[in-house]
């Protein structure tokens, strides 16, 4: 991270500058997307972001890494240390952990309500003991957690040109189109796991189980009937894209062009999965090609500029 950005966004403390960069390494190392997106938010903001990315991505390690020495018992415990230097750093400023000040100091300078990440932490916490989900709606309450928050959390980063209230479900609405489109990406892996992230009623409409499933990742074969489950959920999601992008006009404008790309590259993952056979998500990852990536990038960086050009315009004009 520059120290422009830091600079900008007011970090002046040494510590604190070191712990937003940790932050911004953990987005470039992990969130090819999300971190092309980051780049087209003003220096200002970036080190937020980078912050929220850097807090959910390493819970998120926490639970998901199967190879912690005692297993299940271990990731238990380091989601509760994670909990406790949490609540430490929310008291007293500190946590003891990079990450943590970075997430706390944002969540302070931002006024981000401490029930997001109160909300966060208990989902990442169902990932240690839920294996799958019985309803669609028993998701929700999963994904509200896992995803809707981020959404929020972000969103007084990002600024709105009215009420926050007026953009917030729609910036929830957009974390729930990435979290499910993840979903439906990594199944295989998911697979692997233990997990199944699809509802499992609505599986079960298409004639889909566990077993099914297990038996397509197994053998390398396909199903129809799981052909049609999953394109039942690349449909939902499409329209939880049209919904969140409803939201993009209420932001502020230097924030829209970051957002837009984010949420057309990540609604291009469902494009690839229907271009390569939706069954492939059972055999194997499928991303978006980096030549794809950085024409959207290139798009959203045009729009950054003129956005930034006009705000420039606006306070000279209003000197």
């Amino acid at each position: 991270m520059s120290a422009r950005e830091l600079d900008r966004a007011g970090v002046s403390d040494r510590d604190l500058r070191l712990a937003y960069e940790e932050c911004r390494r953990l987005n470039a190392r992990h969130g090819r997307t999300y971190f092309l997106a980051t780049r087209l938010l003003s220096p200002a903001q970036r080190p937020a972001v980078h912050a929220l990315y850097g807090f959910a991505r390493w819970a998120d390690d926490i639970v998901d890494d199967p190879g912690v020495p005692g297993g299940l018992t271990a990731r238990a415990a380091a989601l509760d240390e994670l909990e406790r230097r949490f609540g430490t750093a929310w008291q007293d400023g500190r946590g003891g952990h990079p990450v943590v000040d970075a997430v706390v100091d944002t969540a302070r300078r931002y006024g981000i309500g401490r029930r997001h990440f109160t909300d966060f932490l208990a989902s990442m916490r169902m990932d240690l003991h839920v294996e799958e989900y019985p309803t669609f709606q028993e998701l929700m309450t999963y994904v509200h957690g896992s995803a809707a928050v981020i959404g929020l959390q972000c969103l007084p980063v990002l600024r709105t040109v009215g009420p926050q209230e007026r953009a917030a479900p729609h910036a929830a609405g957009l974390g729930t189109a990435f979290q499910i489109t993840n979903f439906i990406r990594d199944v295989g892996e998911d697979l692997d796991r233990g997990r199944i992230y699809l509802p499992a009623d609505q599986l079960a409409s298409h004639g889909v189980d566990r077993d099914l499933l297990m038996w397509c990742r197994r053998t390398g074969r396909g199903s129809t009937r799981v052909a049609a489950a999953l394109r039942e959920r690349i449909a939902h999601t499409r329209g939880l894209y049209r919904y969140a992008s409803l939201g993009v006009p209420i932001l502020a404008p230097a924030s829209r062009p970051c957002v837009a790309a984010a949420l057309v590259l990540y609604r291009r993952i469902l494009d690839e999965v229907e271009r390569h056979g939706v069954e492939v998500v059972l055999h194997r990852r499928v991303c978006v090609s980096r030549g794809r990536r950085a024409a959207v990038a290139a798009r959203g960086a045009a729009g950054a500029a003129v956005a930034r050009f006009g705000a420039a315009a606006a306070r000279r004009g209003g000197r």
